[in-house]
């Protein structure tokens, strides 16, 4: 195109994009003098306002959204199209990509009105290629793929073993033993450097993440041979054994609860270490708090031995009850949601979301990026602060998770990195054990510290979210 036909074609598209104008309303009729004054009626409560369609709901023109999404790196920026989103449209917009219309929903009393409509088997969307794949080779599915009474079984089985209070310590010998692989292994990298630095943390928390992935296909074989073990056994496999879960269901179901638990604990724990070296005065803080702990034998400092299960328990017990860990954990899961947005669809119904009316089978992304960021209810929001997350005392379970405790002056639906309801994340306590066991043991043997040429770190929408570069880190030897 020759330049002089740029600008009006670029003006063209723009104002395509912008919202219509609103039509200005003529000043009010005032009242006929010769009709009669109108008797007041009794004031009962307020008649709910006529709830508006989808044809009035604000939002880009499809060609707009489709140029940013593929001309101007939009795919990659997902989480950064909820904040601008929010802001140009409101905390309710719509957005078309070819056949598909989406409902964006990016404030927490919405998603909070989103979540308590979608009934006990909520639907996540209409369709999705991991989905396609596995029903096109005959594969059955997992908690994240499948639907209505096949979900709904795996999900009470999974949940027996994973959600119930004290559940993830019956996992803690296992995860104590990569714990001290992996700051052996840290130990070793920063030893071929002169300054210590390890180039790119989250290759090796992936390796962390991935250390089960052999157990679990050996586990998996040996089930298959000689069925569920001994009832004291840990292992995910062996609790939908014991349920006679079919030996291709169990594939299905612990693969996709390693591809969405690898990822947590491996950019979670990358993107911790990364704002503790930048916040050194967050870091000195959790350091005390870890020394204290230890001098009152509640938190064991591993050598690199293998820990028995008894004392990693006692260990993990030790780690939930320290408010500062766990505030890092929430604060860097805030800054860093691995799932940045939600789907949902509610397949029977419509339901009213703010002063709209969504009909049934309509896609709504629930944006958690976007409303964990609000400055309302997260003051200096991009700022790593988890001093916020002690204003309340904490429980040693999750503030935040659970309606009506909101996490210091927030609300309750603002901060979501582990879903809430039916389709919360089944792995979160195991998640959070590994982290806190993790953290602790890497903050109690190095101090961590930028690397001197390195940069600030962008995250990056990859389906999950993730650092946009490489995270390289200095580990000093304490």
């Amino acid at each position: 195109m020759a330049p002089s036909l740029r600008l009006p074609a670029r003006a063209a598209l723009l104002s395509h994009s912008l919202p219509e104008p609103r039509v200005p309303r003529g000043p009010p009729v005032p009242p006929d003098a010769s009709l009669p004054p109108r008797t007041p009626h009794p004031r009962g409560p307020p008649e709910p306002s006529r709830p508006r369609g989808l044809a009035e709901m604000p939002g880009p023109s499809s060609t707009a959204f489709i140029f940013e999404l593929l001309c101007r790196g939009g795919v990659r920026r997902l989480h950064e199209m909820q904040v601008h989103g929010r802001c140009r449209f409101g905390p309710l917009w719509k957005a078309r990509f070819g056949p598909v219309l989406t409902v964006h929903v990016a404030d927490p009393a919405l998603v909070a009105q989103v979540l308590r409509q979608e009934g006990p088997e909520p639907s996540r969307a209409l369709s999705c290629p991991w989905k396609e794949h596995r029903s096109l080779r005959g594969v059955p599915g997992g908690l994240l793929t499948l639907e209505g009474e096949a979900w709904r079984g795996s999900r009470r089985v999974l949940a027996r073993g994973l959600l119930s209070p004290g559940a993830a310590k019956a996992f803690a010998g296992p995860v104590a033993t990569a714990v001290a692989e992996l700051v052996a292994r840290l130990q070793r990298l920063r030893r071929r450097h002169p300054q210590g630095i390890v180039p790119d943390i989250g290759i090796e928390f992936n390796r962390f993440g991935l250390e089960a992935k052999g157990h679990v296909d050996r586990r998996v074989a040996t089930v298959a041979a000689q069925g569920p073990l001994a009832e004291g056994d840990t292992c995910v496999t062996d609790l939908l054994a014991r349920e006679r879960v079919p030996i291709s269901s169990i594939y299905g179901n612990v693969s996709e609860l390693l591809l969405a638990g690898v990822d947590t604990v491996a950019s979670t724990l990358a993107w911790s270490l990364y704002e503790l070296a930048r916040n050194p005065g967050a870091q000195a803080a959790l350091h005390r708090e870890l020394v204290a702990a230890t001098a009152t034998n509640g938190v064991t400092n591993s050598d690199g031995a293998t820990t028995d299960s008894a004392t990693a328990a006692a260990t993990a017990t030790a780690l939930g009850r320290l408010p500062l860990l766990r505030a890092v954990v929430k604060e860097t899961l805030r800054l860093y949601p691995v799932i940045p947005a939600n789907a949902r669809v509610v397949p029977d119904r419509d339901i009213r979301v703010g002063d709209y009316l969504l009909p049934r089978q309509t896609l709504i992304t629930l944006c958690h990026y976007a409303t964990s960021r609000d400055s309302r209810f997260f003051p200096v929001p991009n700022a790593f602060r988890p001093e916020r997350w002690l204003r309340h005392r904490d429980t040693g379970d999750t503030p935040g998770d659970t309606p009506g405790h909101p996490p210091g002056t927030g609300h309750p639906f603002a901060s979501l990195p582990f879903g809430l309801g039916p389709r919360s994340c089944v792995g979160r306590r195991l998640a959070e054990l590994q982290l806190h066991m993790a953290l602790a043991q890497i903050l109690l043997r190095f101090e961590v510290r930028p690397e001197p040429e390195g940069g600030h770190v962008r995250p990056m929408t990859r389906t999950l979210l993730a650092p946009a570069a490489p995270i390289g880190l200095r580990f000093l030897e304490r």
